[in-house]
């Protein structure tokens, strides 16, 4: 029921308010308005009263807008003007701006008062124009819905993906984009994410599809973003087509099927060509060995030299067999990484190395090592491989090599410096590539293989090897293993 207020109170209340107050009678006339409206209009207060409120309304709407007065008055109760329509006021300048107006009845000893409160809104429009524009320059498809689930936004962006004019959306439930078969349960998640709203990511943890306008589906990742607005809580949905990023991923998982079985085969032939080609080699390196001891000297100077090319041509590939098969045994022999003590690894692959480091003078170091996640005959490679690099290319010095480690990420990662001879960096990547040799035949030993073998282990393990070095001073190879 209206309410009986005193006129001094209403005066008062009118005046403080922060918002544009203008008080009519039922005929419309003009009996009270406060600071703001005279600010908002631009005219005085003397200017407005005892005139009809009409003077504040747009000429084009003066006729509609006394049949509504009447029908308030006939029904007075508290309601705002302009759900589902927009707005004007129009000032003495003639210019209009968006208004939002409350209207709420007053019984009065004078009888029916209607106050109206007013407020501009010029500069929320001017922002939701901004945000409309950002939305509809966006190279993404963004839809805005209501709580309802009506679309009451689209860009030009939403056209193109899903074929259909904005004019086909809006107004329409967001239901007609979800396929058929989970519209139903679509209907829940959208109360569930009105019940609680956040910023979300959709099909992040499960396949997506929207539907066209020609019926076909479409994969997609949507992204929620709530959004308060005057009507209430609206949903921006950002919507992206991943069908070529899946494409991509399906392309992908087969073209590392396909390696990893090109990979099996190369490693399988690897390892049978190299076992069934020792037996005739090794008859080939036996016979050219007595045909040394036996002829030597007694043959011309040209059959002593061709008889010693073939001994070492059979020696270095009987040598480079051996070591494919190593290569080859990296994954055919592997182990399931255990927890292992990296010191007691290194350990061994110095008594390993025993001799050559008493040969060289060197002198290996290391510091306390942590447990780690290896296959420990595989480690132990790496180690003596690195380690017997170190010793080889030691130059004019006595090898100084130091081990040591530390903990990063859930990882390991090793070092092994030395004082050798160093690398160029333009060898970066060749070092680590089979049967690569930085130096002539016969200057170092080896057909280098042994890096090869070290970067196959720790990339078994998930790791990864690098190194840095100066010529001429040094060379420290880091590498990764999990750590226990």
């Amino acid at each position: 029921m209206p309410t009986k207020l005193s006129e001094a109170i209403i005066r008062r209340a009118v005046e403080a308010c922060p918002s544009g107050m203008v008080m009519t009678d039922r005929t419309g006339k003009i009996v009270l308005v406060n600071a703001e409206v005279e600010r908002l209009f631009g005219y005085s207060r003397e200017e407005l009263l005892d005139h009809s409120v009409d003077m504040l309304v747009p000429e084009g709407a003066r006729a509609g807008h006394a049949a509504r007065r009447n029908t308030f008055a006939a029904w007075p109760e508290a309601r705002r003007m302009g759900i589902g329509r927009d707005l004007y006021g129009r000032r003495k300048d003639g210019t209009q701006f968006p208004i939002e107006i409350g209207l709420n009845p007053i019984q009065t000893d004078d009888g029916l008062l209607i106050l109206s409160a007013i407020t501009d809104l010029t500069e929320r429009k001017a922002a939701e124009e901004r945000f409309r524009r950002v939305v509809e320059n966006s190279p993404i498809a963004k839809m805005m819905t209501d709580q309802n689930g009506t679309i009451m936004l689209v860009n030009i962006a939403t056209e193109r993906l899903l074929g259909y004019r904005r004019d086909e959306l809006i107004g329409k439930s967001i239901e007609i984009l979800v396929p058929p078969r989970i519209r139903g349960g679509h209907i829940n998640f959208r109360k569930a994410f009105d019940a609680h709203p956040e910023v979300r990511l959709m099909g992040k943890s499960r396949d997506l599809s929207i539907v066209r306008k020609d019926g076909t589906e479409l994969p997609v990742e949507i992204g929620l973003n709530p959004i308060q607005m005057a009507d209430g809580m609206m949903v921006l949905s950002a919507i992206v087509d991943i069908s070529e990023r899946q494409e991509a991923i399906r392309n992908l998982a087969a073209q590392r099927e396909e390696l990893q079985r090109s990979n099996a085969d190369l490693e399988q032939f690897a390892y049978v060509a190299s076992h069934d080609l020792q037996e005739p080699l090794r008859m080939v390196a036996t016979y050219a060995e007595l045909l040394a001891e036996r002829y030597q000297g007694n043959l011309d100077e040209r059959a002593d030299k061709y008889i010693k090319y073939t001994v070492d041509g059979a020696r270095r590939m009987q040598q480079l067999i051996k070591e494919l098969l190593e290569y080859s045994r990296v994954s055919s022999n592997a182990k399931v990484p255990i927890q292992i003590e990296s010191a007691l690894v290194v350990e061994y692959a110095i008594q390993a190395l025993k001799v050559a480091i008493d040969e060289s003078g060197a002198d290996v170091a290391h510091d306390k090592l942590p447990a780690v996640r290896a296959d420990q005959a595989q480690l132990g490679q790496v180690f003596q491989n690195l380690l017997g690099n170190a010793i080889k290319f030691h130059g004019d010095r006595p090898p100084r090599i130091r081990i040591c480690a530390e903990q990063r990420n859930g990882k390991c990662v090793f070092r092994v410096e030395d004082n050798g001879i160093g690398i160029d960096k333009q060898y970066a990547d060749r070092v680590f590539q089979m049967f690569q040799r930085l130096h002539e035949r016969g200057q170092y030993e080896g057909n280098g293989i042994g890096l090869a073998i070290v970067k196959k282990i720790v990339e078994r393990h998930g790791g990864h090897i690098w190194f840095e070095s100066e010529p001429g001073c040094g060379t420290t190879f880091y590498f990764t293993i999990p750590s226990a």
